[in-house]
């Protein structure tokens, strides 16, 4: 059985495709079956996915569908087979860290490791004339590059 945490909102998945589903938009409970459809699959971890240390990296944003996939990661694969990351844009101010205490919590309660960044996302991207966009995605790509560079 897994609980995946949304604010104040749980959800439970059992073994199954089976979904109970509490306060979830269209969109969200569509992205959730899809990611649970992708991990039930008898597919071993690709080789070709961004690595740390040999373990897999998964971004997580704090959002629902990056907390069920951490979770859904955990009951496949087991706790020492990835590790999670999440970035911090800095552009909603409290909303932001409460995200990063969030995926940092729970990261310790499934005894993943987790790296964490935070990035100013706003002088990134007026610096170099760009959407805040295309800056949180470059800050974000560069981020994960690097941390399989320095731990792969």
């Amino acid at each position: 059985m897994i609980y995946v945490l949304k604010k104040e909102v749980f959800m439970n998945l059992q073994g199954k495709s089976f979904l109970k589903l509490l306060d979830f938009t269209p969109a969200e409970i569509e992205g959730l079956i899809n990611l649970w459809s992708a991990l039930s699959a008898d597919t071993p971890v690709s080789d070709k996915k961004p690595a740390v240390g040999g373990r897999l990296l998964v971004a997580v944003s704090g959002g629902v569908d990056s907390m069920c996939l951490a979770d859904l990661f955990l009951n496949k694969y087991g706790p020492g087979s990835f590790v999670m990351a999440h970035c911090n844009f800095s552009l909603r101010g409290e909303e932001s860290d409460g995200d990063q205490a969030l995926v940092e919590a729970r990261a310790a309660e499934l005894g993943v490791d987790v790296f964490v960044q935070r990035f100013d996302t706003v002088t990134y991207a007026q610096e170099r004339g760009v959407s805040i966009e295309m800056a949180a995605r470059d800050l974000r790509y560069g981020w994960f590059a690097d941390l399989c560079k320095e731990h792969g």
